[in-house]
């Protein structure tokens, strides 16, 4: 084998709340130098939200994305990634402002509604560092990750607008068939970026026979050869599915956005720890990290300058 493999690093997120783990990345010095850290570290790709320093809660707030964006590019040449998928209770303007505003090179597009749902988690823990944290896992008991078909063409022309190619988030199977009908409307352009985003109740579950259907459904949709495509598994499942994933031709995603622990029972002390397993992984098959020259030249991106 030889193939050049897509390591993507997820840096915070908007799920993990700051009682979880003490490693998780807060302040934009922090999530900057992470990101950083992770790229030095064989991750091409980082993935970025903005949290308020103060508190960790995830926040929209430009000047916070811009510092975190201008550090990371001031020190390494990673593809960034930029969420507008944003946090819970975000609109969609506050979630879109970023391409307009930064241009990147990537974005997530999330296709289509799902009842996101993290409230489960609560029952782990009995004391919360900060106030808002468990309102904010209860929300989504109640409340639905909203992206219609409105929403999902108004993200199609921000994305286009600003060249920035969209990392089609894919939280289920209908979620395929959103991203073919927006292709066959000449709203998206190929070839599609899928990433399999498996774990989140109210979406696919992280088991190899959902992996496979969802790569079958997009082979039929799109063509084996006329997509690039990634995957991760949320929670104890992150690496055996990006292992997977990595072994059916994809590529994959690890990152303290998607899983706090590096192992069963060990906390991750930063995301470089977990983007340096996904690599020692990825070479035990005879398989390189893609640099990030590499995974422009895989995705057809327009470079950071």
């Amino acid at each position: 084998m030889s193939r050049n493999v897509i390591v993507c690093a997820a840096i915070t997120g908007a799920i993990h709340t700051p009682t979880m783990s003490p490693y998780l990345p807060i302040t934009p010095e922090q999530i900057a130098g992470q990101a950083i850290d992770a790229a030095r570290a064989g991750a091409a790709v980082v993935h970025i939200h903005a949290r308020d320093p103060e508190n960790g809660m995830p926040s929209p707030d430009l000047n916070l994305f811009r510092e975190i964006i201008e550090k990371i590019h001031s020190e390494v040449d990673a593809v960034i990634s930029i969420t507008t998928g944003g946090g819970a209770g975000m609109t969609m303007d506050q979630r879109t402002a970023v391409v307009p505003e930064f241009t990147p090179e990537l974005a997530s597009f999330n296709m289509g509604s799902i009842n996101f749902a993290i409230f489960p988690v609560i029952k782990k823990y009995t004391e919360w560092k900060f106030d808002w944290e468990k309102p904010f896992l209860e929300a989504g008991k109640a409340g639905i990750f909203q992206n219609t078909f409105a929403d999902l063409e108004k993200i199609c022309r921000i994305m286009r607008e600003n060249g920035t190619k969209p990392e089609l988030e894919i939280y289920d199977v209908g979620h395929l068939y959103n991203a073919k009908f927006l292709l066959s409307e000449g709203l998206l352009d190929p070839p599609l970026y899928l990433q399999f985003v498996m774990g989140i109740l109210g979406g696919i579950q992280p088991t190899f026979y959902d992996l496979i259907h969802l790569k079958e459904t997009a082979d039929r949709l799109f063509g084996a050869e006329s997509y690039q495509w990634s995957a991760f598994g949320a929670g104890q499942m992150e690496f055996p599915i990006c292992t997977v994933a990595v072994l059916l031709g994809g590529n994959c995603r690890v990152g303290l956005e998607d899983s706090l622990y590096l192992s069963k029972g060990k906390l991750a002390k930063s995301n470089a720890e977990l983007v340096k397993k996904m690599v020692r992984i990825i070479r035990e098959f005879s398989l390189e990290p893609a640099t990030p020259v590499k995974a422009r030249e895989i995705l057809g991106i327009k470079g950071k300058r």
